[in-house]
């Protein structure tokens, strides 16, 4: 059934019901992203604590995102039957508190069994917050709306790896997954409290027959599959250079404290600059003009970390991440334009390559680290990087789509790393 979106009952700008909404989403969005990634600075001190290889420890990240990838192609549905705020203050609730519980673990394995859990709660909430503001928020007022969910999607990605990483150094590992924790807790509660019921949800069966074969035409598409392809090439190639650029800065020669390591993943801040340019750029020139650019620069950084000299290497990250987040952009927003009327499937099947290739490549760099070290892993990512940069210049001579205007899908404003 199609809801009624009658213009006098849907959210506008300016109303009191149009700011408790934007309070609500920027508080879920801090919150997904830094209960998801709080893990990822802690990593060296994983292997220290409980013994483990890099490969091992990673996957205290990997296990989340592997099954966050799986579990968000259903949590859409999931919500069809059981309500948009009802499974998003789930979601945020419950995985706060796996999040709090992670940092009372007594070993390893009890720790990657809440870290593999915390996939599946997360997962309700990137999957349906999008479908909640097109349901519920006037067109005119969608941007705005979907533009603070995205700045605290960013701060989140950020501040959960920061402030672990800076509040570990002083009072230890479990502190710091704590103090990130404890913040998730409380912004799901702003969420609970500040976000409208839904207003135009109408309830619906899970039909999952007719959900697997949407997700199947998408693959008769001659673009759609490589584009899924380089969402996995781009997010895997990223996480593993995040995985293990501390092991390599916490050791002699550079011998960085905890906090240093934790306030370089400030350098996101360029990531939010480089999506907004590359994407405008991509606009102007056409995407398979401006692609292939994101590759290139990427692989230039990963090449500048292969260098001894610690001012290189983090200009090689930050060129890194300046491509990661332009070519994100790109892909995502390319996605949409070539989905057409299944730009919901479409979107949920970016988003599972996307988390797969943080699980699968973030885990695997650890088996080149343990045999090679840092070289090691740039040999890897940089093979990644190469590979999407052919998949790029394939997608240069994809014919391309007539010309129609088309909205911004979900994966493209939700998903950040």
């Amino acid at each position: 059934m199609t809801p009624n979106l009658s213009s006098d009952t849907l959210i506008r700008h300016g109303t009191p019901a149009f700011k408790r909404t934007n309070l609500a989403l920027f508080a879920a969005g801090l919150a997904t992203f830094g209960l998801l990634y709080c893990v990822q600075p802690l990593m060296p001190q994983f292997s220290q604590h409980y013994g483990i290889s890099a490969a091992t420890s990673a996957l205290s990240l990997s296990l989340t995102t592997g099954v966050l990838a799986f579990a968000m192609l259903f949590a859409g549905g999931v919500s069809d039957a059981f309500g948009r705020k009802t499974v998003m203050v789930a979601s945020l609730l419950s995985s706060a508190v796996l999040v709090l519980l992670t940092a009372l673990m007594p070993n390893w394995h009890a720790l990657l069994t809440l870290r593999t859990l915390l996939g599946i709660t997360l997962s309700g909430l990137p999957a349906v917050a999008m479908t909640y503001l097109t349901e519920e928020m006037h067109a005119e007022s969608i941007g705005l709306g979907m533009g603070l969910y995205i700045s605290g999607s960013a701060v989140g990605g950020m501040s959960g790896r920061l402030i672990a990483g800076v509040v570990a150094d002083f009072a230890g590992w479990r502190m710091g997954i704590g103090v990130v924790g404890a913040i998730g807790l409380i912004s799901g509660l702003v969420f609970w409290k500040a976000l409208p019921p839904s207003r135009h949800f109408h309830r619906q069966a899970l039909n999952w027959r007719a959900l697997f074969s949407r997700f199947a035409g998408m693959f008769r598409d001659p673009g759609l599959p490589w584009l899924f392809l380089e969402g996995f090439l781009l997010l895997g190639a990223f996480v593993t250079v995040y995985n293990y650029l501390g092991y390599r800065l916490l050791a002699p020669p550079y011998s960085l404290s905890q906090t240093v390591v934790g306030l370089i993943f400030a350098i996101y801040l360029v990531g939010t600059f480089s999506s907004a340019w590359m994407g405008h750029l991509a606009g102007k020139l056409g995407r398979r003009k401006v692609l292939w650019t994101a590759f290139a620069l990427m692989l230039f950084g990963v090449l500048c970390t292969m260098l001894t000299p610690l001012w290189l290497i983090i200009f090689g990250i930050t060129a890194i991440t300046f491509g990661f987040f332009g070519g994100h952009s790109i892909v995502s927003s390319w996605v949409g334009r070539r989905g057409g009327t299944a730009k919901a499937q479409a979107s949920s099947m970016y988003l599972f390559s996307y988390y797969m290739g943080s699980s699968v490549a973030g885990w695997s760099g650890g088996l080149f680290y343990a045999k090679d070290s840092w070289q090691g892993v740039a040999l890897f990512v940089g093979a990644l990087v190469l590979a999407g940069l052919l998949v790029a210049l394939k997608l240069y001579r994809l014919p391309p789509l007539p010309q129609l205007v088309t909205s911004p899908t979900p994966m493209s404003k939700g998903a950040m790393p």
